[in-house]
């Protein structure tokens, strides 16, 4: 324990070459397990795509819903790492270990109630989306497909988070990348029928998804049940822990809830241009956030040991992660907006025939490739001030940043023309104006030391 806890002093005895191969071993697995949830999406994009432009923007309806019902709970991932890490860094690993248990009950009870919502309101949710009636359908058909996996979904998120705080990204990793694997069989056997399995078509991909997110829920679960069990740490629910997991994480939940109407905004406007550049938008979306994950790794990296460091006393340690992310980012915002940049016109082929469409994905693309550098800033900060614990300023930051933002998407929508020149103007108001709200209120905040509270547990 003591060698997980003297970072700060290594790096300043060393030099950065310590904390640089700290954060390889965490962001590099961090990277390819964050991966998974877009590569559900890329695969049932394309797969999808190619029942034609109706059921590929029901797809970007329904995804919309569906990761925001998600993304709203990351903070059973983000606060758990946090806690999870502090405990680590001042030496208690059982205590860690019973946050963790306390956080896939909580993940269990708001999976089930989440889902018993949104099946009743599933096809009304897409209407107020913006859907048309055909859209519409193909979107609720996906939506209660995948509404059983739902709960799983949120265990992965809470599980991975407890790992991620023990410094383990590795086994999420693994179980995200046999997730994926199993993914996309499931999804072209039940879209399209294979023998005695009849063709669902849309329906067929949310089903798929759903038994490969059980898989994952049910794998990382067990992996944290054994280690409760070494440690001695019980498995059943206590009262008490639920409720202050639950505590904790209310203000990245309002956090999230920001960011989430960000995209559900922007997703509405969307659907103002008509199917074909909602189609586009869809797969646009799905590329940023693809690119967003990926940059998260270093998020994430930053998230487990700014709080081991501060849960060790390390404030100077603290302060060198901030620094060396900072500079990492730099580098993987300039080459992932390279990639896009150069591969925008391979992409769009693969997931829809029709030119309108894939005109609009070219187009977009252009600004998400743009922005990336912005984004890893973004990112990093984000990552940092999660794993400090400072849920509080990040909601009110949330909330300031989305304020700034609903005029933009406004003008947007009352300016721009219609079709591909709205949406490239659209992707600009978000992966330019709402990035740059972002990295204002986010940069002020890390430029103090109030977020660098240092213990086991953050003081209130």
């Amino acid at each position: 324990m003591p060698a997980r806890s003297s970072l700060g002093a290594a790096v300043r005895r060393l030099g950065p070459r310590p904390l640089d191969r700290e954060v390889a071993r965490l962001a590099v697995p961090a990277f390819a397990a964050l991966l998974a949830e877009p590569l559900f999406l890329l695969a049932d994009s394309a797969i999808v795509g190619r029942l034609g432009v109706v059921p590929l923007a029901g797809l970007g309806i329904a995804g919309t819903v569906l990761l925001t019902a998600v993304g709203v709970f990351v903070f059973l991932a983000y606060a758990t790492t946090a806690a999870v890490a502090r405990q680590l860094g001042a030496g208690d690993v059982p205590a860690a270990l019973r946050q963790g248990v306390d956080g896939l009950w909580l993940a269990v009870g708001l999976g089930v109630v989440t889902a018993a919502v949104l099946w009743p309101v599933a096809r009304t949710l897409s209407v107020a989306l913006g859907a048309g009636p055909d859209v519409a359908d193909a979107s609720a058909a996906y939506l209660r497909a995948s509404l059983p996996g739902l709960p799983a979904m949120l265990v992965v998120l809470a599980a991975t988070g407890v790992l991620r705080g023990l410094q383990d990204t590795r086994t999420p990793l693994v179980v995200a990348v046999c997730g994926a694997a199993a993914n996309v069989p499931l999804n072209l056997v039940l879209v399209h029928g294979l023998g005695p399995v009849p063709a669902l078509g849309i329906a067929g991909s949310g089903l798929g998804s759903s038994v490969a997110q059980l898989g994952m829920g049910v794998a990382l679960a067990v992996v944290v049940a054994r280690g409760a069990r070494r440690h001695g740490v019980a498995l059943r629910p206590g009262g008490a822990g639920v409720l202050r997991s639950a505590r904790d994480g209310t203000p990245l939940l309002l956090r999230t809830l920001t960011l989430r109407a960000a995209v559900v905004v922007t997703t509405v406007a969307a659907a103002r241009s008509g199917d074909t550049a909602l189609a586009a938008h869809q797969v646009v979306a799905t590329v940023w956030t693809a690119l967003a994950l990926g940059l998260d790794a270093l998020a994430i990296a930053g998230q487990a040991l700014t709080g081991r460091t501060l849960g060790a006393g390390d404030v100077a340690g603290t302060h060198a992660v901030l620094r060396r992310l900072l500079g990492w980012g730099a580098v993987l915002g300039v080459v992932s907006g390279l990639v896009v940049l150069l591969g925008r016109g391979v992409l769009a082929p693969l997931f829809s025939p029709d030119e309108g469409v894939r005109a609009g994905i070219v187009a977009a693309l252009l600004v998400v490739a743009l922005a990336q550098p912005l984004a890893a800033y973004v990112f990093v900060l984000d990552g940092v001030l999660i794993g400090a614990g400072d849920g509080r300023y990040l909601a009110a930051a949330g909330v300031v940043t989305l304020a700034a933002y609903l005029p933009l998407v406004g003008a947007v929508v009352v300016w721009a023309p219609r079709g591909t020149a709205g949406l490239v103007w659209l992707w600009a108001a978000f992966a330019g104006g709402y990035m740059l709200a972002r990295t204002v209120t986010l940069g002020r905040r890390a430029r103090g030391d109030a977020w660098a509270v240092t213990g086991a547990v953050r003081a209130r």
